[in-house]
This record gives structure tokens, sequence and C-alpha cells, in this order.
């Protein structure tokens, strides 16, 4: 990975509002108090793992894919797909939070702002966090080029993307085989890497995930990482249009805490005493079928 690195990432989001406008401030605590409520109230870290169970009851039939496309390319408000699963209460306003990390001497992941510039050799990684159960997508553009998909991957829990609310996750994972692979390294001359993190309550249609991807890949290896065709990339980027509310926190420079890492490798639920993500963003309607998040990473 090298210069720019943009993250997109798309949700099914809101944040309900009225009266007069909030103060920066205001709007900030507001968001991240919105966030922060829907953490479970502790974490047992002594649970057993569930960051590699499968989610049987989870596929992507034609009939989730059907209404998902309904949704996305629809100008009228989405069918409540996600308010039947449910039952009959509101839809839970969806944001995400993430936090940069950097590699350190000591080989620590350390809390670093976004905007600062990055040099050859060092190495970063990002942390995810939905507010809601959903499923997740990144893309990387490499300067301008066509995206691909990095994940799901098709060698890592049989290309499955589906996320649940407040069980964070790493891109790359600390748990890849190799130090190498486990962070984006900055390296070369300048360029740009555009990385769309794209999270939804309905899979994308035609994006290929589960056993699926893992056919294909098999099948096309010159053709993988994937690459979405153009109709299903004009969805992504129509989405970084929609209006979202943002909130950040100012804890950079601490090292990752053991809760955050337990929670990251066995896939158990952040509780509201772990420490907050840098940015949480949230879509500003429900009726928003996507929300969209963009950082660039400068690497001189």
């Amino acid at each position: 990975m090298r210069a720019k690195i943009c993250l997109v990432v798309l949700a099914v989001a809101a944040l309900t509002g009225g009266g007069l406008v909030a103060s920066a401030q205001q709007q900030d605590e507001m968001v991240r108090g919105a966030f922060l409520e829907s953490r479970p109230k502790t974490t047992n870290l002594n649970q057993p793992s569930r960051r590699h169970r499968r989610r049987a009851a989870n596929t992507n039939s034609k009939t989730a894919s059907a209404s998902v496309t309904v949704a996305v390319n629809s100008d009228t408000p989405p069918s409540n797909t996600a308010a039947h699963k449910h039952g009959a209460k509101a839809l839970t306003p969806i944001g995400l939070g993430y936090t940069l990390f950097l590699r350190d001497e000591d080989g620590r992941a350390v809390r670093v702002e976004p905007t600062r510039e990055f040099r050859n050799g060092e190495r970063v990684r990002l942390a995810l966090e939905p507010n809601v159960d959903g499923y997740l997508y990144i893309f990387d553009s490499e300067d301008g080029g066509t995206p691909q998909m990095i994940f799901p991957d098709a060698r890592l829990d049989g290309g499955q993307n589906w996320v649940e609310a407040h069980v964070p996750l790493e891109i790359p994972s600390s748990e890849e085989s190799e130090e190498r692979l486990r962070w984006f390294e900055f390296y070369g001359k300048p360029g740009g890497d555009r990385i769309y993190v794209v999270l939804t309550r309905e899979p994308l249609p035609i994006v290929p995930t589960d056993d699926a991807l893992v056919s294909f890949c098999g099948l096309n290896k010159d053709k993988c990482p994937w690459q979405p065709p153009a109709d299903v990339w004009q969805l992504i980027e129509k989405a970084t249009k929609a209006e979202v509310k943002v909130a950040t926190s100012k804890n950079f420079g601490q090292t990752q805490t053991e809760t955050e890492k337990v929670a990251t490798t066995r896939g158990l639920g952040l509780d509201k005493s772990a420490a907050q993500p840098a940015v949480i963003r949230m879509s500003a309607s429900t009726n928003e079928p996507v929300l969209v998040t963009i950082l660039d990473l400068v690497h001189k």
C-alpha cells in the first residue's frame, strides 16, 4: 500500500434531529452518544471465540439480493426489509467508527491521526466498528485504477462478510500467518491507494461472497481480487453524496488496549467502557441505504 488511502464506508444509517441547529461540539456529542449507546454493557473477555463461526442462517440468497437491488436503485425510501427481520420496531440508526493504527518500533499498534503524512516503511492497520449487524465490503483502487474487492477474501472465513454490531474488525487482520501481511505498508514513490469500505444492511446485488466467491476465485484465479462491474460501482459512488454526521476524538498516541485486541480476535462486542473509535460517522437519514465515509492518508 502506498500514497493515499481513501476509506469509504457504506451503511444504512440515521440520526434524528429537530429544532435548532446544533453546534459542532453538540453534534459531536450527539453522534458519539447515539453510536456508543448501543454498545453492550459488559464484554466477557473469557468467553469462547466467535470470530470464525459461520452464521448458518445468513446466505446471499436471490431474495436478499433482489430486495437490496430495489432499495439502492430506487429514489423512494427502501422497503423495511431489515425492519421485517427485526419485528415492528424502528430501524436503529447505522453508523461506523474507525481508528487508524500505526505499527511502532516495538510492534505495537498506536492510534494516529489520519491526516498525518506517512513515510516509506511505515505500516498501518484500520480498525472498524459498526453499530448494527450488516455486510462489509472493501474495495481498493490504486492510482485511480479499476477497483478490486479485497474484502471479503475467498481465503478468509470462506469469503464471509457478515459483521455484528460493535464487534470490531481489523483490516488487514493481526491474525494473518505472516507479520508482513498484518499491516498495510507504505513504499515506493508517492502515489494513491483509494480503499472503499462498504457497510450495508442487506447484501449488495451481484457481488459474490461466501461460497460463491470461493468458487469464483477457485475457477478464475486471474480475476481475483474480484472487480465490480460499472453498475455496481455507480451505486457505491452515488452513496458518497449522502449527508452524514461526524464525531471525532483526540486519543491519538494511545496504544491499542488489551480489551480491543481480545474483542477483535475473538469476535466479541466492545462495551461502553472500551476505547472509542477515533472517528464516528452516521447517516443523517433513516431512508439512506448507504453511509459513505472518506479518509485520505497521504504518503510522501
